[in-house]
């Protein structure tokens, strides 16, 4: 019995040690995790703060999104309101006036928009004639959705590339951003979460891209 104690007693220490190594490695990895969000963070407030904000103020921009799947874009814009609004109120913190997807809708066809994203750009040019503005922002997310047979769950991966043109075609800005995760039956919904995770990150660069060259 008492060997069956001191076997008992030394398992379970053990144990207690693994648990307390993985609970210590845990912890490395969030305070990894909350150090790069940090100079996330620091990165954007210092990109925008720069001081050519007021070359864009009142300048009004149209944001398009479009999805790539298996080499197909689907560019129906009302299917992407949260991207949308992600990168719509983002841009209005900047100082630009953005179109709503009710204007492009009604002074847009579909059929402009779609020749658009095959970079067309007389389509680019008159969509930005008819509505006015002096910035296009198209926005291309590839999202793949996988079953992860090791943990037994979704997983989303998405990928967004980003160009902002003038109203004559010319390209005066760039910015891409990856970000993937682990999904319940969502995975839509995961999609969209993580691109507003990013949406601060490609604003920030398109923001200083636009200030260092296209301004």
């Amino acid at each position: 019995m008492r060997h069956a104690l001191i076997v008992l007693f030394a398992a379970a220490t053990l144990c207690s040690g693994a648990i307390a190594q993985q609970g210590f490695k845990f912890s490395n990895e969030d305070n990894a995790d909350q150090q790069r969000e940090a100079e996330t963070r620091a990165n954007v407030q210092a990109i925008l703060a720069s001081p050519c904000r007021s070359k864009i103020k009142n300048q009004k921009v149209v944001v398009l999104i479009g999805e790539s799947h298996n080499g197909y874009i689907q560019a129906n814009q009302s299917v992407y309101g949260g991207p949308f609004d992600a990168l719509n109120a983002r841009l209005q913190r900047l100082g630009l006036k953005t179109v709503t997807q009710a204007q492009i809708k009604a002074q847009v066809a579909q059929a402009e928009i779609d020749a658009y994203f095959k970079n067309d750009a007389d389509a680019a040019l008159s969509a930005s004639k008819r509505l006015s503005a002096q910035y296009i922002l198209r926005g291309l997310i590839s999202t793949e959705t996988a079953y992860n047979r090791i943990v037994r769950v979704n997983q989303v991966n998405i990928r967004m590339n980003f160009t902002l043109t003038d109203a004559g075609g010319r390209t005066v800005a760039q910015a891409s951003a990856e970000n993937a995760s682990y999904a319940g039956m969502d995975t839509s919904g995961m999609a969209l979460t993580l691109i507003n995770e990013k949406a601060d990150e490609v604003v920030a660069q398109l923001y200083g891209d636009y200030c260092r060259i296209g301004g």
